[in-house]
């Protein structure tokens, strides 16, 4: 098995690296009517000339890292759906293609595909993750067809139990590939240390996933200064890179998520010079976010850098 190592190597350069924007709410936004349970995977099989161009507007705004539609593309959400459980398998081999794709339109070749494994439930009902056996056959599932496909390291997102994120996260591991693991977490009390949606403390859970050494540990899918206090307790958890990734809006049930669309990418930006304060390696975008918000950032960091 090839042990494949592109984002540990470009994390060892002093530059943050630039995630993209949303996928799921910018579809929505563009037209393609997101419901649940596929949500983002309707991109795949009813718009994907729009999933490819919300790729490409990303690219144009600067991202280094660009994300693969298949956040909700697992066969238990298909299933759900009625549809062939098999058919996640093909879609996030299409999804890493159309990816690939994109950056090489964009004469890109720098730029990182990151394979997007979610939770198999729901990001804030942690009561409804699958036992840890069940959970780990299902993502390993999803794992391998990313690695297969061609992703240049697997990104398991907006995990807010820490029995399912160490499931995933061991499965994207055994892929060979760098595999990151992303936190959701409750706004924090004062004085109290950060919590994931669970109930259970960043500590433990950082402290849970060490021992698989992910090449990178984010916080994801929540509001901005929910992002910052995060970053801020990460970064005296771990010595590895971290990174923030903010929603802007509110969760709806038939639809997956409202944005709040008040939000500018010089106010997003704004936010986000907080977490390159606290330490962080890698920002971008989550629901809510557009290509606009990521060229705000690419902005801010080159002014950084600069």
């Amino acid at each position: 098995m090839a042990h494949d190592r592109p984002l540990a190597d470009r994390l060892t350069a002093r530059r943050p690296l630039l995630l993209d924007a949303a996928m799921g709410t910018e579809l929505d936004r563009r037209g393609v009517r997101t419901t649940l349970p596929l949500w983002s995977a309707i991109g795949l099989i009813d718009a994907p000339e729009v999933v490819r161009q919300i790729h490409m507007d990303n690219l144009a705004a600067g991202a280094d890292i660009i994300t693969t539609d298949t956040f909700r593309a697992t066969g238990r959400v298909f299933l759900k759906a009625g549809r062939d459980p098999d058919e996640g398998v093909l879609l996030n081999a299409m999804a890493v293609a159309m990816a690939r794709a994109a950056r090489e339109q964009a004469s890109r070749p720098d730029v990182l595909i990151a394979g997007s494994i979610a939770p198999l439930e729901d990001c804030y009902s942690p009561w409804l993750s699958p036992a840890p056996e069940m959970a780990f056959a299902e993502h390993a599932e999803q794992a391998r067809a990313l690695a297969a496909a061609g992703a240049d390291f697997l990104m398991v997102e907006t995990m807010p139990l820490i029995a399912e994120a160490e499931a995933a996260l061991r499965a994207a591991r055994e892929t060979g590939l760098d595999a990151t693991i992303g936190f959701v977490c409750a706004p924090p009390e004062p004085d109290q240390p950060v919590r994931l949606l669970s109930g259970e403390p960043l500590a433990e859970a950082v402290a849970q996933m060490a021992r698989l050494e992910p090449a990178a540990i984010f916080v994801n899918c929540a509001a901005p200064a929910v992002i910052t206090a995060a970053l801020r307790e990460l970064r005296g958890l771990t010595d590895r890179p971290i990174g923030g990734y903010a929603n802007l809006g509110l969760v709806d049930d038939e639809r997956g998520w409202e944005p709040d669309a008040s939000v500018s990418g010089a106010a997003y930006s704004a936010a986000a010079a907080d977490w390159l304060e606290a330490g962080a390696s890698i920002i971008g975008g989550c629901c809510g976010t557009t290509p606009e918000h990521i060229r705000a950032l690419r902005r801010l960091i080159d002014a950084r850098a600069a």
